[in-house]
């Protein structure tokens, strides 16, 4: 039996993602030791070592496990739902724990293939709810017209970012309202 198919294997590889998991859910990115999981998860520290020799590895892992709650529900009137959103990551964007796991995958993936995948894949879940909103928002003649999709998602949530991580500036209404503007042409208030 290969040691990915043991069952020993398996359940210790799971109790180290779901500490590392918890970890950074409830402690951020710098909790995310080999240390502190081999602690949290209750098993030796080697055996967090043999599953993941780097804790960048440990830390792309247990980033890829978290739900990505950003505009998952729409709601109309959808410019004061586009406002609230990316208001909502503006405000995660100001801990300096939000801060450090999206600026590592960014800057993991550059290098690092299997994150590179992370990174798309996050990439194209906000860049398809967000056009699903607008395309609602369109429907129901709330907007009218829209830029294309990636366009949209660069226009409403990039700004919001550099202002974050490269200004480490807040981000204020006025700016989210710039965002809201830009991807598209609002009908009504």
């Amino acid at each position: 039996m290969s040691s990915e198919t043991d069952p020993r294997f398996l359940r210790s590889r799971a109790a180290i993602l779901d500490a590392a998991r918890e970890l950074l859910l409830a402690l951020g990115p710098a909790a995310v030791t080999h240390n502190r999981i081999a602690e949290h998860a209750g098993i030796g520290r080697a055996t967090v070592y043999r599953h993941w020799p780097r804790t960048d590895q440990l830390l792309a892992e247990a980033m890829a496990t978290v739900p990505m709650p950003f505009f998952a529900e729409p709601t109309s009137p959808y410019r004061d739902w586009l406002t609230r959103e990316l208001t909502a990551i503006a405000r995660q964007l100001e801990h300096d724990d939000v801060l450090a796991v999206t600026t590592t995958l960014a800057n993991t993936a550059l290098w690092d293939p299997a994150m590179d995948a992370r990174r798309a894949g996050f990439a194209q879940v906000i860049t398809g709810r967000l056009a699903a909103a607008l395309d609602e928002a369109e429907r129901c003649s709330e907007l009218s017209p829209r830029t294309a999709p990636g366009t949209a998602a660069a226009m409403a949530i990039g700004p919001i970012y550099y202002r974050a991580t490269i200004e480490r500036a807040p981000v204020d209404a006025e700016l989210i309202e710039q965002c809201v503007a830009a991807v598209g042409d609002w009908v009504g208030p």
